[in-house]
């Protein structure tokens, strides 16, 4: 033997969903990338812009899965043969298919052996016959990034020395032109799932309190919300409805004291450049699996409604009252509480894992394997 090591894998992370989704696997990137010589993300096109602004990503694939979404795309020979073709040409050795707890990964990990992957590992309760390499079994209770870096682990990868797990995305820009340079605390009233947001009325009122309150309030929102951003903002709000594009967005959101916003892909994003959170969190979802993850946070919302663990994705009930029957009061003590200067600052980035114990790199409880790691 001459002690030489073994060339790392070529690794392909898949993650098929929204850009929150996407931003929560950042975690899980960065561990297979530090055992990686090339580490490429496939997912959505929802979860693209998301997915160039995780350290660790060498290449970001796009397909339009027709088992994900909101509004799935048809099923053709055409794209599943253009995403067989796409994966096949870069040879990957393994590949780690992240989804959530009540998804399957099966149907990616049949068309990644297709496409002639080496090694493939998943959460799956269902039964994989011969389409996963490793069969992981998620522990209860976990939330999303953690369940992610959990199945990375299990295949062996780590996150490097230093990094502290926690949400991350590359350095954002500087937006002060657009913001101005007077501190601000963030609005961001839309959200891809109604049920997880204010109503515009609801939301223009909040503005208006914190207005009143003397803090500065940014309004943000994509191209498609325009006519919402401009009507939550009023007179009262800096609309900067349509402005951003994701990078941008996150560069608002790192200059901001707070952002106040639904259970949704900016939610994350603030996180990730190390902004506190008021998070309205609608329980559709539990919030244990969803909520803020790795920075200060307040959670806003009825987690007891009526509608908990519904995954409806329009409000069941009258007035929704689990988010819109938040008062004016709770929402300017949670923006007071995470914008007081007194506070630790170095608590922006806590242990996201400190209270979450994991199993050690190699073979985890629960993991069944169909070849050695």
């Amino acid at each position: 033997m001459n002690g030489s090591r073994a060339p790392l894998p070529r690794t392909l992370v898949v993650r098929l969903d929204s850009a929150g989704d996407v931003l929560l696997a950042g975690p899980a990137v960065r561990a297979a990338a530090a055992g990686s010589s090339y580490t490429a993300l496939l997912c959505g096109p929802q979860g693209a812009d998301a997915g160039r602004l995780l350290p660790g990503v060498d290449d970001v694939l796009v397909y339009d899965a027709p088992w994900v979404g909101l509004d799935p795309a048809p099923v053709t020979r055409e794209a599943t043969r253009q995403v067989i073709d796409t994966v096949a040409a870069r040879g990957f050795d393994r590949a780690l298919v992240l989804v959530s707890y009540h998804q399957s990964p099966l149907p990616t990990a049949l068309l990644l052996k297709l496409a002639g992957v080496g090694w493939t590992a998943a959460d799956s309760e269902d039964y994989p016959g011969g389409l996963l390499d490793l069969r992981h079994h998620r522990r209860p209770h976990r939330h999303e990034a953690v369940a992610a870096l959990d199945l990375a682990r299990a295949c062996g990868f780590d996150l490097p020395p230093g990094d502290d797990g926690a949400l991350r995305v590359t350095t954002p820009p500087d937006t002060s032109a657009l913001t101005g340079h007077e501190p601000y605390v963030v609005v961001h009233p839309g959200a891809a799932v109604p049920a997880r947001a204010w109503s515009p009325v609801r939301a223009r009122r909040a503005v208006a309190a914190l207005a009143r309150a003397g803090h500065r309030v940014v309004v943000t929102g994509g191209p498609r919300e325009r006519a919402l951003t401009e009507l939550v903002a009023g007179r009262h709000g800096l609309d900067l409805g349509g402005a951003t594009d994701l990078r941008r967005l996150a560069g608002v959101l790192a200059g901001a004291g707070a952002a106040v916003v639904g259970n949704t892909g900016p939610g994350h994003l603030a996180a990730a450049v190390g902004t506190p959170v008021a998070c309205l969190f609608a329980p559709v979802v539990p919030a244990e699996r969803w909520g803020p993850y790795g920075v200060r946070h307040v959670l806003l919302g009825d987690q007891r409604e009526r509608c908990a663990d519904s995954r409806a994705r329009t409000c069941p009930l009258p007035d929704h009252p689990c988010l819109d029957g938040v008062g004016d009061a709770e929402v300017l003590a949670a923006v007071a509480e995470l914008t007081d200067p007194a506070a630790d600052r170095a608590g922006r980035r806590p242990d996201p894992e400190s209270a979450l114990p994991h199993p050690p790199t190699g073979r985890a409880p629960g993991t069944e394997r169909g070849a050695t790691v």
